[in-house]
Protein backbone atom coordinates (compact mmCIF):
# COMPACT_ATOMS: atom_id res chain seq x y z
CA UNK A 1 0.00 0.00 0.00
CA UNK A 2 1.22 3.51 -0.79
CA UNK A 3 1.57 5.72 2.30
CA UNK A 4 2.04 9.03 0.46
CA UNK A 5 1.01 10.22 -3.00
CA UNK A 6 3.01 13.18 -4.35
CA UNK A 7 2.13 15.84 -6.92
CA UNK A 8 4.30 16.15 -10.04
CA UNK A 9 6.59 18.76 -8.51
CA UNK A 10 6.90 16.86 -5.21
CA UNK A 11 5.94 20.03 -3.32
CA UNK A 12 2.86 18.47 -1.68
CA UNK A 13 1.62 14.99 -0.89
CA UNK A 14 -1.54 13.27 0.25
CA UNK A 15 -1.71 10.91 3.18
CA UNK A 16 -4.33 9.56 5.55
CA UNK A 17 -5.22 11.69 8.59
CA UNK A 18 -6.90 10.07 11.62
CA UNK A 19 -10.57 11.12 11.93
CA UNK A 20 -10.38 13.21 8.72
CA UNK A 21 -9.65 10.85 5.86
CA UNK A 22 -7.10 12.09 3.35
CA UNK A 23 -5.23 15.36 3.81
CA UNK A 24 -2.75 17.49 1.88
CA UNK A 25 0.73 18.02 3.35
CA UNK A 26 3.73 20.18 2.50
CA UNK A 27 6.79 18.40 1.21
CA UNK A 28 8.65 21.71 0.93
CA UNK A 29 8.33 24.82 3.11
CA UNK A 30 5.82 27.42 1.93
CA UNK A 31 5.98 31.09 2.88
CA UNK A 32 2.86 33.18 3.45
CA UNK A 33 1.63 34.27 0.02
CA UNK A 34 3.06 31.28 -1.88
CA UNK A 35 0.81 29.50 -4.38
CA UNK A 36 0.58 25.88 -3.29
CA UNK A 37 -1.59 24.57 -6.14
CA UNK A 38 -3.85 25.79 -8.97
CA UNK A 39 -6.70 23.66 -10.30
CA UNK A 40 -9.43 23.85 -12.94
CA UNK A 41 -13.06 23.58 -11.83
CA UNK A 42 -16.44 22.46 -13.10
CA UNK A 43 -19.44 24.65 -12.32
CA UNK A 44 -22.75 23.04 -11.39
CA UNK A 45 -26.29 24.25 -10.80
CA UNK A 46 -28.79 23.90 -7.94
CA UNK A 47 -30.36 20.61 -9.17
CA UNK A 48 -26.88 19.05 -9.28
CA UNK A 49 -26.12 20.50 -5.83
CA UNK A 50 -29.23 18.81 -4.44
CA UNK A 51 -27.97 15.47 -5.78
CA UNK A 52 -24.42 16.06 -4.51
CA UNK A 53 -25.73 16.72 -1.01
CA UNK A 54 -27.06 13.15 -0.96
CA UNK A 55 -23.71 11.61 -1.94
CA UNK A 56 -20.05 11.61 -1.04
CA UNK A 57 -19.51 14.37 -3.63
CA UNK A 58 -20.73 16.82 -0.97
CA UNK A 59 -17.27 16.59 0.58
CA UNK A 60 -15.63 17.72 -2.66
CA UNK A 61 -17.59 20.70 -3.83
CA UNK A 62 -16.73 24.31 -3.21
CA UNK A 63 -18.82 27.44 -2.77
CA UNK A 64 -17.26 30.73 -3.82
CA UNK A 65 -17.62 33.52 -1.26
CA UNK A 66 -17.08 36.12 -4.02
CA UNK A 67 -20.20 34.99 -5.93
CA UNK A 68 -23.75 34.87 -4.65
CA UNK A 69 -24.98 31.30 -4.50
CA UNK A 70 -27.07 30.38 -7.54
CA UNK A 71 -25.99 33.55 -9.40
CA UNK A 72 -26.52 32.78 -13.09
CA UNK A 73 -27.65 29.31 -12.00
CA UNK A 74 -24.27 28.39 -10.48
CA UNK A 75 -24.53 26.70 -7.09
CA UNK A 76 -20.96 25.54 -6.67
CA UNK A 77 -17.82 24.03 -8.16
CA UNK A 78 -16.07 20.72 -8.23
CA UNK A 79 -12.36 21.50 -7.99
CA UNK A 80 -9.99 19.09 -9.68
CA UNK A 81 -6.54 18.48 -8.30
CA UNK A 82 -4.96 18.44 -4.88
CA UNK A 83 -7.03 21.37 -3.58
CA UNK A 84 -10.01 19.03 -3.26
CA UNK A 85 -8.13 17.09 -0.56
CA UNK A 86 -7.39 20.12 1.68
CA UNK A 87 -9.17 19.69 5.03
CA UNK A 88 -11.12 22.28 7.01
CA UNK A 89 -9.68 24.16 9.97
CA UNK A 90 -10.94 26.96 12.18
CA UNK A 91 -7.33 28.21 12.17
CA UNK A 92 -6.26 27.52 8.57
CA UNK A 93 -2.80 28.06 7.14
CA UNK A 94 -4.06 28.50 3.55
CA UNK A 95 -7.01 29.97 1.66
CA UNK A 96 -8.70 29.34 -1.67
CA UNK A 97 -8.50 32.19 -4.18
CA UNK A 98 -10.73 32.15 -7.25
CA UNK A 99 -10.09 33.37 -10.78
CA UNK A 100 -12.10 33.35 -13.99
CA UNK A 101 -10.84 33.07 -17.54
CA UNK A 102 -11.81 31.88 -20.99
CA UNK A 103 -11.36 28.29 -19.84
CA UNK A 104 -13.71 28.80 -16.87
CA UNK A 105 -13.14 29.21 -13.15
CA UNK A 106 -9.85 28.23 -11.50
CA UNK A 107 -9.12 27.73 -7.81
CA UNK A 108 -5.75 28.38 -6.19
CA UNK A 109 -4.69 27.39 -2.70
CA UNK A 110 -2.47 30.11 -1.21
CA UNK A 111 -0.47 29.94 2.03
CA UNK A 112 -1.65 32.56 4.55
CA UNK A 113 0.97 31.52 7.11
CA UNK A 114 4.37 29.92 6.78
CA UNK A 115 3.90 26.16 6.39
CA UNK A 116 6.65 23.74 7.34
CA UNK A 117 7.63 20.44 5.78
CA UNK A 118 5.20 17.63 6.71
CA UNK A 119 2.64 20.15 8.05
CA UNK A 120 -0.96 19.61 6.96
CA UNK A 121 -2.32 22.30 4.64
CA UNK A 122 -5.79 23.43 5.75
CA UNK A 123 -8.35 26.05 4.78
CA UNK A 124 -11.75 27.20 6.02
CA UNK A 125 -14.75 25.61 4.30
CA UNK A 126 -17.34 28.10 3.07
CA UNK A 127 -20.15 25.55 2.87
CA UNK A 128 -20.09 23.92 6.30
CA UNK A 129 -23.84 24.65 6.55
CA UNK A 130 -24.38 22.13 3.71
CA UNK A 131 -22.95 19.22 5.70
CA UNK A 132 -25.32 17.01 7.71
CA UNK A 133 -25.18 17.42 11.49
CA UNK A 134 -23.69 13.92 11.73
CA UNK A 135 -20.43 15.22 10.21
CA UNK A 136 -18.10 16.35 12.98
CA UNK A 137 -15.15 18.50 11.93
CA UNK A 138 -11.83 17.95 13.66
CA UNK A 139 -10.42 21.29 14.76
Amino acid sequence: MIDKIFDRSNSVYIKSVPYKGRGLFANVPFKSGDIIDIAPTWEFDEPAAALFKKTGLLEYYFVRPDKVSCENGIAGYVVFGFISIVNHSETPNAKTVWGDGEAGAWASIIAIKDIGIDEEITHRYNNIFDYPSSVKFVK
